[in-house]
This record gives structure tokens, C-alpha cells and sequence, in this order.
């Protein structure tokens, strides 16, 4: 049915009943106690959601300001949440609820959805006007406070001159690019582990800290002075914060304008057509020159059904796909900076901050409110808040509303998966020039450049995120080629030339000549520096060093191998999980698994067995809520009480063994010698029912407790792989999630260094070798470290190949050694970081 009468929709959200005027409780604990005892009688939450309520103001403050409080629960509680509601308590005399703070209209949440956010959002607009809001201080009419919260029909209150919060600094923007999606995530990021209230006023203009979109929509420039303020508990204290995180980005933003600027100044180097055929102008994007032939993309325009459901139940598949979608861009991040790199990587991790952003949420709710279905006012939301970024006048801002839509597209598929429309950039024809209005970053990401040869967009900039991701990939790209290139017939023969931003349509035989001689040219000077990859980790004095690479899937392992890779030290199986939403098959594992084999040609290939739990979730598998994930159940805890998970895995893998993939299997989180036992008796078990070729069983050495007892976790594994980020994690009892300790999680530090050389000793009583396939690994210094500790086979980012070859090529083993023994002496990571000096 449809909410065709938004004060119905917020009658059954509020209640007369959860209204109580004239209360007079004694203590800041009093108040939350009697709003969740309204709760509890009308079926809203569990009794036990009162004391999450207790404990959510012990780490936030959820004092909204001029009287107007919102007590709620932990998120982590929402499980005690039956259905939504909110109760409210007017306390006419005040009740005191931080020192210096006053509440007289107490608001209380009970929310397993979204659907509460379109009356906080009116409650914000309350607070903006005085007069009305003290007015609902004393009234003794409960309609008048229902009213209130009501978004039906509500003018807006009259606009006031925008004043700053208690605590302030001033701050002008020393950003090149002005304050764009990335940098503003490190803000909100930043703001968001702070309970007090905080914004930005820029002239008249206001934004919530916490909120990406409401920075991004300031369109601060360089040169821009804003003011930043903020009071509650520990305003002090995040503003301090604040300012450190916004001046140390600025070194970084300097940077990468100065190396943008040396580039748009350098002279005009490359091609250019002897007999100036016609041409489409853009903006060079990505340098690089490629002939093939034009396929344009169509933008899939098919209109949004607007099927209207229950408020409630709306609500609940807004928020169910808002967190599928963060754990996918989660997961797409994860692979990003894996095949392209930390800083490519954060193109996504921006994407993800623009789901937390409350006035997108709003305004969906709002609209779904009105009697929309959700669908419809989602994409209404995305496309109305795009538009305003992009009427900003400004191209990097503009740019977000790409990503704004390209998220959005996301979170729309998981509403209605009909809605996906197929993927218009997986079938394309072979040594194609991609022709579209524009291309999102998602699309661009996964291109494969075995196929696509070049990028022409009519839109964009060359500060967009796609622009990005076109150099990170070496595609030749130009944008905003304006509405002449969809005009551009398909299947015409063209020669793209991303230096100079032209797209040649029709080339002569001359053109195409000198074309080839350039582009032959260019190789010729690429090959060379691939001889060098390719070349062995071998040290001076004859030692040789397996080199692999981390990957997903087989369209990831050309890449690879064109970095030096001589195999795939780590193969990640969770990606097939976390890419989708359902549990894959066992055919469709072992599709992947043979499809990565023949990738590879007969390389050595690892695959991790399934490693869930800790910071990887998957909301299809139903996994149960913990409190500490990275000590809860994860990794090979999980595999050995999920058959249903383990099981399928294994089958599809010795089926690939037995067409003859040259495969192990390597179990992560092993923490005990039974584990070990317990897997490989699961093993030998299904190898034996398929008749299967026997396959070197690994362990991941990732806790102190494998590392300690890698002897005898030895006589049970046939190889070890180190994974150092989360050992590193267990060793310093650091949450490498934490920004707050990043710096510190430290893999150099002797602790970890010396159980890694312990884990060394244990594998070679029983003659195994150990790799390592965490982050040091890709470390060049790092990788002189492990090679001089004992490791034997390093896998890492296929980017990060090149440096460490060429480092250990450089090497000499016996230098190694004695470096390893002075880290192995320091006392401090800064005192093993300052040996690199040293060995330089």
C-alpha cells in the first residue's frame, strides 16, 4: 500500500501516546529511562535497548543544542530495536545533560532503519527557530508537538544570520584544487569520532563537518577562508584533531598539484598526423596514442518505476541496500588499491563516505514519505543533490556528482535488481575506442585493456576520478569532447591521442603509417623497461627470491605477469563473496579457479581458502553479530563450523587440480595444530571422493600463536605464508582500522620482525619454506628485510614488483643477513626504518 498522507506516515512513527508533556525527571538517567519505558510499552524495543541507550552517552553526545536532545542506542545494539519509534518527553523546567547544557525537548529513537531521519532533520530546522521551538518548552497540547516533528506541509523557518558554534578557529584553504571529495573524507572521517557538534561557516553559508556532501556543496576554493567551530563535551579537543588532519593533508595536495603543473607546462611532445584528418577536440585526460575503432557506450536511461510500499518496510530495503552497497565499495576499494594502487583506492573509499551523508538520506525519506516508492526517490535524491555540485562552477566539484551517480547506481541496483540493466562495458569488441557521455569510475575500474585501447568522454574533466583511473591504466583518454563525439558513427576507424586531447576520425593510410611508427616506437621503449621486470629477484651473489603476485580473478593475472610476477602467491577467494550478492556455486568457483590457472600457463598458483570475519563481512552469509570481529570467529573458525562454505570450496578446487591446475590451498588464521589437522582430514576426505591429484596444503602464519608454535604447526603444513598486516595487528594490539594508530601499526616493528624470524626457524626444522604475503612484502626495504630474515617468496601488489626486484637485484645475501640481525637488535620500527639509510 501507499503512505499517501505524510502526517499518517509520521502519526505511526509518533504517536500521541509516546508524547509526555510536564515531565520533571531527576537526572540526565532518569530522563532516557522513562522515554525507553515509552518505548518498551509500545512494543518498540527490548527492555534491554534502555541501558544501550545509557552507555551511547558515554561515547557520544547527543545534545543537539537550544534544548533538544536525541537519546538513542549503539548501533551495535540495533538487534533489540522490534520496530521504529520515537518517543518524546517535555521537560518544561529543564533536566541538565552535559555541564552548561539544558535539555527542555528530549527526542528518543528506536530505529532499525532510516526511516526516523526525515523528523531529526526537522528537528534541526526547529532549532533555527526560537520562537516556536520554546513555544513546544511549554505547551500543553501534545498535536502541537506532533505537529512539530510532522514533515507535512511544514513552511521553513525563516532564515537567520549563520553564527558560529562556541569553540572556533579560522582557517584559509592552502588546497590547490580547493577542498574535494578525498581530502573532505579525511575531514568528515576525522569529525565523525568526535561526540561534539561541528561545522564550517563560509560566509553566510553552513555546512555539518560530518557530512560530505554539505562540505563538498561550500565549493571552497583555494584561497577561501572559512571558519571552523564547535562545542559539546570535547570540542576542544576535535577541533585540535581537526586542524592536524586538515594541515597535513595540505603537503600531499601541493604535491599533486605541482606535479600536475610541471606536466600541463612541459612542451607538446608526442604525434601528430601528417595529414591533419578531421578531428574531435577535448581535453587531454590520459597520455598515450592508440588506433582502433569507435564503439559508443549508450547511457542506460530507462525510466525508475515509482512503486510505492509501507514506510517501514521501505525504509528497511533503503538501509539493508546502503550497507550491501558500503561493503561492496569496500571490497572494490580493497581490489583497487591491490591492482592500482593506495591512491586510486580512495577514489572508492570517497564513494563510500557519500552513503553516509544525511541530507541524501533525507531527502530519499523524505520523498518516500510523500507516497514514492524507494527506487524512485533514491535516484530522485542522487540526482537532485548532483546537480547541485555540478552548478557549482567548478570542475572538481563537478566531478563528484560522477561519483555521486556512479554510488547511487549501486545502491539503486541492490534495491531492484532489475534496475542493473545489464554491464555495458563486459561485452565490448576487441581494440575499441570507448565512446560515452561519460563513464563512471566503477566502469572505468574494471575495463580491460586487453580489449579497450582508448577513453573519449563528451563530459568530465581531467581531475575526474575516471581521468584517474584512465592513466592509472594506461589507456589513452580525453574528455569533454563536447556533444560532437556522440555524434561519431560507430565502427568508425579512429586514432585516439590522449596527449593532446584529440580524437582523428577517418585517418588516411599516411596518418595510420606514422600512427604505427609512433606507437611501435613507444613499445620498443616499454619493452626495454619490462626486460627489467621481468628479470629474477636474484641478489648479487646468486640467491634467488620467488616473486608473486596478490590477486582476485583471472582477468587481474596479465597485469601481473606484465609487472615480473612469476605467479600468484595469493589468490583472495572472499572477492567472489563480497562482489555479490549471493553465495557462488561450486561450479562457479571452480570456473574462476580453472579460468585463473590457464591465466597463469602452468605458474604457481595459491588460493586462500575463504578468510571472512574481522573487517571482510558478507551480508549474505548470515553471519552472527560480534563485538570484537577480529577475535571472534573468522578465517579457519569459520570454515570449520560452516561446511555448507568450506566444503563447495574445496570440491571446486581439487576439481580444477584434477584438469590440471597447478593450484595449492592455503588456510588462513590458524591458530592451533587441531585446526590444521581437523582441514587437511576434510582434505584428504574430498581429494579421495573425486579421485583428485594430492596439492601442498599452507598455512597462514597471521597470530602470535602460530608464529610461536611454528615448529610444530610445521610437521603439519607444507609451506607458511606470513600475512604481516594482520599479524603486525595481533602483535601491537593495534586495530589497523584505527586512524587514530595507522602510524604506529607498524610491520618494521622488532617484535614483529622477530617473530617472523621465529616462524622461519620453526618451518625449517621440518624443511618447509615461508613467503610473505602481506603489505611488507611490497616494501622494498621491507622485502631486503624478509630475505634476510629467511623468506623465500614474497607476493605483493603487482605494482609493486618493478621496485622490489630491482632492489633485491642490487642486493647482496650476506649484506641481508647482517641487516636483518641489526633490525632484529633495534629497538623501535623508527630505529629498523632508519637502516634503510644505512643500507642505501
Amino acid at each position: 500500500m501507499s503512505i499517501a498522507n505524510p502526517t499518517i506516515a509520521n502519526a505511526a512513527l509518533l504517536p500521541r501516546e509516546l508524547v509526555r508533556l510536564g515531565a520533571h525527571p531527576a537526572s540526565k538517567e532518569a530522563t532516557i529511562r522513562e522515554a525507553a519505558q515509552l518505548l518498551v510499552a509500545a512494543g518498540c524495543i527490548e527492555p534491554g535497548y534502555e541501558a544501550s541507550m545509557l552507555k551511547r552517552e558515554a561515547v557520544a553526545n547527543t545534545f543537539l543544542g537550544h534544548g533538544v536532545v536525541i537519546p538513542h542506542g549503539l548501533g551495535e545494539d540495533r538487534h533489540l530495536v522490534k520496530r521504529n519509534g520515537i518517543a518524546v518527553l517535555q521537560v518544561p523546567a529543564g533536566v541538565e545533560w552535559n555541564p552548561g547544557q539544558t535539555a527542555h525537548l528530549v527526542v528518543a529513537i528506536a530505529a532499525q532503519s532510516d526511516a526516523h531521519i526525515a523528523i531529526l532533520r526537522r528537528l534541526t530546522r526547529l532549532i533555527q527557530d526560537n520562537s516556536r521551538l520554546v513555544a513546544l518548552f511549554v505547551t500543553d497540547d501534545v498535536q502541537q508537538i506532533v505537529d512539530a516533528l510532522s514533515v507535512d506541509a511544514i513552511e521553513e523557518a525563516p532564515a537567520q544570520p549563520a553564527t558560529d558554534l562556541a569553540e572556533r578557529f579560522e582557517w584559509t584553504v592552502p588546497y590547490p584544487a580547493g577542498l574535494h571529495a578525498r581530502p573532505a573524507s579525511r575531514w568528515v572521517e576525522t569529525a565523525r569520532s568526535f561526540g561534539a557538534r561541528m561545522q564550517l561557516r563560509f560566509g553566510d553559508q553552513l555546512a555539518d563537518a560530518k557530512n560530505l556532501v554539505s562540505l563538498l556543496q561550500l565549493g571552497l576554493r583555494f584561497g577561501d577562508t572559512v571558519v571552523i567551530s564547535a562545542e559539546g563535551r570535547d570540542a576542544g579537543s576535535a577541533l585540535i584533531r581537526l586542524k592536524a588532519v586538515i594541515n597535513g593533508i595540505t603537503a600531499q595536495e601541493k604535491a599533486d598539484a605541482e606535479t600536475a603543473a610541471k606536466r600541463a607546462a612541459a612542451p607538446a611532445l608526442g604525434w601528430s598526423p601528417p595529414q591533419a584528418p578531421a578531428a574531435i577536440a577535448g581535453i587531454g585526460a590520459s597520455p598515450g596514442l592508440a588506433i582502433g575503432v569507435v564503439h559508443r557506450l549508450s547511457a542506460n536511461q530507462a525510466p525508475i518505476p515509482d512503486h510505492p510500499l509501507p514506510l517501514s518496510q521501505g525504509g528497511e530495503l533503503l538501509h539493508e541496500a546502503l550497507n550491501v552497497t558500503r561493503l561492496q565499495l569496500k571490497a572494490v576499494a580493497d581490489d583497487t588499491a591491490r591492482r592500482l594502487g593506495a591512491a586510486d583506492a580512495a577514489i572508492f573509499k570517497a564513494q563510500a563516505e557519500l552513503l553516509n551523508d544525511t541530507d541524501l538520506i533525507t531527502l530519499t525519506c523524505q520523498l518516500m514519505v510523500e507516497g514514492h516508492g524507494v527506487a524512485w526517490s533514491w535516484n530522485q535524491a542522487v540526482e537532485r543533490m548532483a546537480g547541485k555540485l555540478s552548478a557549482l562552477g567548478n570542475a572538481v566539484l563537478a566531478g563528484r556528482a560522477a561519483d555521486l551517480r556512479d554510488v547511487g547506481r549501486r545502491v539503486l541496483t541492490q534495491i531492484d535488481p532489475s534496475l542493473h540493466g545489464g554491464d555495458a562495458t563486459k561485452e565490448l569488441p576487441a581494440n575499441c575506442i570507448l565512446v560515452a557521455a561519460d563513464l563512471s569510475p566503477s566502469d572505468t575500474a574494471t575495463l580491460d585493456p586487453q580489449r579497450v585501447v582508448g577513453l573519449a568522454t563528451a563530459q568530465g574533466g581531467p581531475t575526474s576520478h575516471t581521468a584517474i583511473l584512465a592513466r592509472t591504466l594506461g589507456l589513452p583518454a580525453l574528455v569533454a569532447g563536447g556533444a560532437a563525439l556522440l555524434d561519431v558513427a560507430e565502427g568508425v576507424e579512429a586514432i585516439i591521442d590522449g596527449q593532446n586531447g584529440r580524437l582523428y576520425l577517418n585517418p588516411s593510410p599516411a596518418d595510420l603509417a606514422s600512427a604505427r611508427a609512433y606507437i611501435e616506437e613507444q613499445q620498443a621503449i616499454r619493452a626495454r623497461e619490462a626486460e627489467q621486470r621481468s628479470l629474477p629477484a636474484q641478489t648479487t651473489d646468486g640467491h634467488h627470491v620467488d616473486i608473486g603476485a596478490n590477486i582476485n580473478l583471472p582477468d587481474q593475472a596479465p597485469l601481473a605477469l606484465s609487472q615480473g610476477a612469476e605467479g600468484v602467491g595469493l589468490m583472495r577467494t572472499e572477492f567472489l563473496f563480497l562482489e555479490r550478492g549471493s553465495t557462488p556455486s561450486e561450479d562457479e568457483q571452480y570456473e574462476t579457479y580453472t579460468a585463473m590457472a590457464r591465466a597463469l600457463d602452468g605458474r604457481p598458483l595459491i588460493v586462500r581458502a575463504l578468510d571472512i570475519g574481522g573487517d571482510k563481512q558478507v551480508a549474505h552469509l548470515d553471519l552472527p553479530h560480534e563485538d570484537n570481529p577480529f577475535l571472534g570467529v573468522r578465517g579457519a573458525r569459520l570454515l570449520l563450523r560452516r561446511a555448507d562454505l568450506l566444503e563447495p570450496q574445496l570440491r571446486a578446487l581439487y576439481r580444477a587440480a584434477k584438469d590440471g591446475a597447478a593450484l595449492k590451498i592455503m588456510f588462513p588464521m590458524i591458530t592451533s595444530v587441531p585446526e590444521i589437522v581437523a582441514l587437511r582430514g576434510i582434505c584428504e576426505r574430498i581429494r579421495a571422493e573425486l579421485d583428485a591429484p594430492a596439492v601442498a596444503i599452507g598455512i597462514m602464519i597471521e597470530v602470535p600463536a602460530a608464529a610461536i608454535q611454528a615448529d610444530a604447526l610445521a610437521r603439519h603444513a607444507d609451506f607458511f605464508s606470513i600475512g604481516t598486516n594482520d599479524l603486525t595487528q595481533y602483535v601491537l594490539a593495534i586495530d589497523r582500522q584505527n586512524p587514530e594508530l595507522a602510524a604506529e601499526a607498524d610491520s618494521l616493528h622488532p617484535a614483529v620482525l622477530r617473530l617472523i624470524r621465529l616462524t622461519v626457524e620453526g618451518a625449517a626444522q621440518h624443511g618447509r619454506w615461508v613467503g610473505v604475503c602481506g603489505g611488507l612484502a611490497g616494501d622494498p626495504f621491507g622485502a631486503m628485510l624478509l630475505t634476510g630474515l629467511g623468506v623465500q617468496e614474497l607476493s605483493m601488489t603487482p605494482r609493486d614488483i618493478p621496485a622490489v626486484k630491482a632492489r633485491l637485484r642490487a642486493s647482496d645475501l650476506a649484506a641481508l643477513k647482517q641487516l636483518a640481525g641489526k633490525a632484529l637488535a633495534a629497538e623501535t620500527a623508527a630505529e629498523v626504518r632508519a637502516l634503510d639509510g644505512a643500507a642505501a
